[in-house]
């Protein structure tokens, strides 16, 4: 008898205004739900809530800047988790920068890895508005920040959790607890909503450049950016207030390249996954042939090819057991 392939669910791709987080809510409740179902299982509801009450108190002495928006997501789903896991956020990453293979443009390439299940099969595309012009973001419904996303005729940009510090001697569980603490205790706006930020009111590669550099944000991050012209590339190191430039063609995983900055790596096989993804050639092939381990790994859950001088970019979902969705083929 002949077995059928099952078909890939396909990626939706929605055009939405400046409060995209609440846009993709409305258009995906179903998906949601499903990924609270997924990120909370286990969690008693009274833990949540107390998490939650944390968070927004945190957000409401930073004076968060999408507080508002949070608050409605959070009263439109109607269980807890909303504040808490807008706020949170533990994850692998591998990125690279380089000029595109005919030598013409800046390219980006990007693997998300995360444990949650089903953030692959639920990612969507919002195209949204801004002033100094539209960008797509690969994102998931009622998700405030933005982890990756492509503006065309300005750049693509994709945010990268940085090493853990070892402020508890080493101790993993004391590292994670001392470093949320940490957290806890700023007075400044995630690295996600800072990439949210970048989108919405940078009209270039240097201008986006320098928010990157400049602005405090709450945790470090690594942040990689491509613009329009083949020398338009860098990997931005960053501390709290600090910054560390890799300009030229770089990559990014969940480790420190800057010479003398310590901390333990994120995701599985930092150093290896960086060094794959250096042989990377940026190119639009559906089949990605490239995707192999360590890059691709059991928390693979999006893979994103993007070029701003072009505004064309693929994108595909990944769970554990392999692709789940199709290859998403478009132009922002």
């Amino acid at each position: 008898m002949l077995q059928r392939t099952p078909t890939l669910r396909e990626i939706p791709l929605i055009e939405v205004g400046p409060a995209f987080p609440m846009a993709t809510l409305e258009a995906a409740l179903p998906r949601a739900q499903a990924l609270l179902d997924a990120a909370t299982q286990g969690v008693p509801p009274r833990v949540l809530a107390g998490l939650d009450k944390v968070s927004r108190s945190w957000l409401a002495r930073n004076n968060n800047a999408y507080l508002f928006e949070i608050d409605s997501i959070a009263a439109k789903l109607a269980r807890p988790g909303a504040y808490f896991l807008s706020v949170n956020y533990e994850w692998g990453c591998t990125c690279r920068v380089a000029p595109s293979p005919d030598g013409t443009s800046a390219r980006l390439v990007r693997v998300l890895d995360w444990l949650t299940p089903g953030l692959g099969r639920n990612v969507m595309a919002a195209k949204v508005a801004s002033p100094p012009g539209s960008f797509v973001t690969l994102t998931w419904p009622g998700y405030t920040g933005v982890l990756q996303a492509v503006a065309k005729g300005r750049f693509a940009a994709a945010l990268n959790q940085a090493p853990m510090r070892k402020a508890g001697g080493g101790l993993m569980p004391l590292d994670w607890a001392i470093n949320k603490g940490r957290v806890w205790r700023m007075r400044t706006g995630t690295p996600a909503h800072l990439l949210r930020d970048v989108f919405e009111q940078a009209t270039n590669y240097a201008q986006a450049r320098r928010m990157l550099i400049d602005t405090p944000i709450a945790s470090p991050a690594i942040f990689s950016l491509a613009g329009l012209a083949p020398g338009e590339t860098c990997v931005i190191e960053r501390t709290e207030t600090a910054a560390h430039v890799h300009d030229g063609p770089g990559v990014a995983a969940n480790n420190w390249q800057a010479a003398g900055w310590k901390g333990r790596p994120r995701g599985e096989n930092s150093a290896g996954r960086a060094c794959r993804m250096a042989a990377v050639e940026p190119a639009f092939d559906s089949s990605l042939p490239w995707l192999e381990a360590p890059i691709l790994n059991a928390r693979t859950r999006l893979v994103l090819v993007a070029d701003a001088s072009s505004g064309r970019f693929m994108a595909q979902g990944f769970e554990q057991d392999g692709p789940a969705t199709a290859v998403l083929e478009a132009n922002a």
